[in-house]
Parts: C-alpha cells; sequence; structure tokens
C-alpha cells in the first residue's frame, strides 16, 4: 500500500470518536460545504489528495464520500479532470419552513410533490390539553414526500374524518393542505407548528435513504376549527440538509 493511500494514524478533531463510519461523515461535511456554498455549483472540488490531508483520511475513504454526494446528483466526476459541483446542487436541497399559516399553504400550492403512501388507517392522535379538542374520528395517513428525486420527509398525517370525507381522492394524491384550504367552509380558529432538531433513526433513515443519526428537523403542526376542535394534524421529519427557516425578526 502506498503512502498516499495508507490512513492516517492520526485522529482529525472534526471526526471525535463517532461509531459513525468515517466515509458517511465525511460525505456529510461536503453535503454541508455546498449546502452553505463553500464549494458553489460549477466548481471543482479539491482534489483527493488535498481532502486526504485535510481530513487525515485515506484515499479509499474520500472516494466513498463523493459516491455518496455523486449518487444523491449533487456532484459529477469528471474523468481527468476532477469532481464538479452540480449546477442545482444547491437549490434544490431548500424546502422553506414558514412561520406563517398563508406562507405554508402557498409553499405547496401549484406544487407537485411525489407521494409515496406507506399506511392508512382510521388512528386518532394523541392530543395534549393545549392541543384543542378531538374531532368524533381521523383519517390517518403516513406516506414519504420527493422532489427533484429526493425524499425530503416523512409525515404523519391526521385528518378530521368529516373533512377528509370531502376529498377523498384528492387528499390522498396531493399535497394535503391545499386540498384542505380549496374546501368551501373551512375555517381556522387556531393553527401551530414547533419544530425541534433531532437524528434520524433506523427507519427514517431508510426510507429517506439517508445515513443513520444525519441531522433531522422534527415539526408538528396543528389547525383547529373555531370551536377548538383539531381538524388537522402531521407529525414531520424533514432532512435536516434540505429545509430553510426564514424568520422576520420584527423589530
Amino acid at each position: 500500500m502506498s503512502k498516499s493511500s495508507a490512513p492516517s494514524k492520526r485522529r482529525h478533531p472534526v471526526f471525535g470518536a463517532s461509531r459513525v463510519p468515517r466515509y458517511l461523515q465525511l460525505a456529510d461535511i461536503f453535503r454541508q460545504r455546498i449546502a452553505r456554498g463553500v464549494w458553489k455549483p460549477g466548481q471543482m472540488l479539491p482534489s483527493i489528495e488535498m481532502l486526504m490531508g485535510e481530513f487525515a483520511v485515506a484515499r479509499v475513504t474520500v472516494r466513498q464520500a463523493i459516491k455518496l454526494l455523486s449518487d444523491e446528483e449533487l456532484v459529477s466526476p469528471q474523468r481527468g479532470k476532477g469532481t464538479v459541483v452540480h449546477e442545482f446542487a444547491s437549490a434544490k436541497r431548500q424546502l422553506r419552513v414558514h412561520t406563517t399559516l398563508g406562507g405554508l399553504v402557498d409553499m405547496y400550492r401549484g406544487d407537485k410533490p411525489v407521494l409515496t403512501n406507506l399506511e392508512e388507517s382510521n388512528t386518532s392522535p394523541e392530543l395534549l390539553d393545549s392541543d384543542g379538542v378531538a374531532a368524533p374520528s381521523y383519517f390517518h395517513m403516513r406516506r414519504v414526500h420527493a422532489r427533484d428525486n429526493v425524499k425530503y420527509c416523512v409525515i404523519s398525517i391526521y385528518i378530521d374524518e368529516r373533512i377528509f370525507r370531502k376529498a377523498r381522492s384528492k387528499f390522498r394524491n396531493e399535497a394535503v393542505l391545499p386540498v384542505l384550504f380549496s374546501l368551501p367552509g373551512i375555517k381556522i380558529g387556531k393553527a401551530r407548528q414547533t419544530m425541534h432538531i433531532s437524528k434520524a433513526d433506523v427507519e427514517v433513515a431508510s426510507l429517506l435513504e439517508i445515513p443513520l443519526g444525519e441531522p433531522m428537523a422534527d415539526v408538528r403542526r396543528i389547525l383547529s376549527a373555531p370551536d377548538n376542535t383539531v381538524i388537522y394534524l402531521a407529525d414531520v421529519a424533514y432532512r435536516g440538509d434540505y429545509i430553510h427557516l426564514d424568520i422576520d425578526l420584527q423589530p
């Protein structure tokens, strides 16, 4: 084994003592550099030798990390030239998480995400006293959303069954919020959304085809009627490298 391809005996401080394979951690660092614009669309990545030196890893580790990004269509290896960042790499990885109900609905209106339904049932959500009053029954859907061939969230949706019956087919095959707000007579008395940061567990990582332990943004979204009945509840697990949170801080 040549010196250039042999793994370094020293541990780079960025990796710490994590049990996650080194190439997965390296691929995540590369993704973040692309997302933040450190490596811009159309730009060549540093050479493999430079990346080996920067992160104190073996050649095969760098190649494995780049292969993951290539499979995700973020970069494209060019024979004899190096690896280039795709022109659309940064743009396609942004899903704005809105802080107003109107902005949230507009984000999905006219959008055609690819929906993969995982399960349907008549299960009711577990509600806290602060969430509101439960409807008599709910229709539950759990599915994966994807855009531009990227699976970006796993979502569990609970809809007041009285409302679901008004547009069964649309609710099953389209983004739910625009359908909900297109129905006559639907009035919202209260809307709330909370978010916290987590990591992808085994199931979510498998469904979204991302490494185990990847950063996630878990969102809980609740819409209630004027009488405080919860008519819509969604628990959403967004992949962390796909969303963009922009909050207007009022003076």
